[in-house]
């Protein structure tokens, strides 16, 4: 080969190691998953398991923790994030549904801000009596809080959260003056419960089974139509007299303006992701009804509730700043 041909060949070579990367191979784009409530609750759970089952579809998946507000402070960041997918919050139903008729001002608007990308999983509530509170069943709880109205403190993840009204409908409904104490997410909750500083506590059934089983607490009900799986020897809240059912659902949403095609590749994902057996499994463990929707289907869900809990709350007289 003559050097004018070497040339030639040295420089066809050149152009080619130029080459951007993506004319050579499609790398997967990063997810970064926001929970507002700190780590070891339910929401924080849920996250960590979604994220080990999305490992294959993404570079990276990591979970982000930014508590406070009952989920307020991460529904802002992902609202301020960039609409390119690559941050998307995870969280109950309550600060999409509930919070825009809670709150006199809300710094992001539930539906015009936000994507929404997939209902993951629905859940169900549980009633809670820590060491403190001297009650074994519902009915032994509501006889004590009428003997000394208002003395009954019971605690949750937050002010305007589901198991605050939670807490505030079950009152309506039993005839009983229940005092609200909020914490900053289901595990400080716990901490209260168990050292006696409150007597009872709304929570998911998931971030109380444990303690329960263990002897610590005891879950005195749970809200759903049917027994909760994780904890099957206990009750609903119709079986023992209360005529109340209430249940929610977790779901991943992104800032407004994701482009359609990027929106149903994370929810594509998350779909084949809590269906598969093992991810699915875990899932049941916990307490989860696994979902997996398309993005229409979890704008539907998200009208329905609003709608359905508007009338509710507005019943209840609350109001928060």
């Amino acid at each position: 080969m003559n050097k004018r041909h070497l040339l030639g060949a040295a420089a066809a070579l050149a152009t080619l190691c130029v080459l951007p990367l993506p004319a050579l191979a499609q790398d997967k784009p990063p997810l970064k998953i926001v929970v507002g409530f700190p780590p070891g609750g339910s929401a924080d759970l849920l996250a960590r398991l979604l994220a080990e089952g999305l490992k294959n579809d993404f570079s990276s998946v990591i979970v982000e923790n930014k508590p406070g507000a009952g989920g307020r402070i991460a529904l802002s960041h992902v609202k301020r994030a960039p609409a390119d997918g690559q941050t998307v919050v995870l969280l109950p139903s309550g600060p999409m549904v509930l919070f825009p008729h809670v709150y006199k001002k809300l710094d992001y608007d539930a539906v015009a801000d936000f994507t929404p990308i997939s209902q993951i999983a629905h859940f169900q509530f549980s009633v809670v009596a820590g060491p403190s509170a001297g009650a074994k069943t519902v009915a032994e709880m509501l006889a004590k809080a009428k003997a000394a109205p208002g003395s009954a403190t019971y605690g949750t993840p937050g002010s305007g959260t589901l198991p605050h009204f939670m807490g505030v409908m079950f009152g309506q409904k039993a005839g009983a003056e229940l005092t609200h104490v909020p914490f900053q997410g289901g595990g400080p909750a716990n901490t209260a419960l168990l050292g006696g500083h409150i007597q009872y506590k709304f929570d998911v059934v998931t971030e109380t089974a444990e303690l329960h089983r263990s002897g610590k607490v005891r879950i005195l009900a749970v809200t759903g139509a049917q027994r909760d799986p994780q904890v099957p020897e206990v009750p609903t809240l119709k079986e023992q007299g209360v005529d109340m059912v209430a249940t929610a659902w977790f779901a991943m949403y992104g800032p407004a303006g994701l482009k359609p095609e990027v929106r149903d590749m994370i929810s594509a994902a998350v779909a084949k992701a809590v269906r598969t057996p093992a991810l699915r499994a875990k899932l049941l463990e916990q307490g989860y009804e696994p979902v997996g929707s398309t993005p229409a289907e979890l704008a539907t869900a998200q009208a329905a509730d609003l709608k359905r809990w508007e009338g509710p709350i507005k019943a209840t007289g609350v109001q928060l700043d």
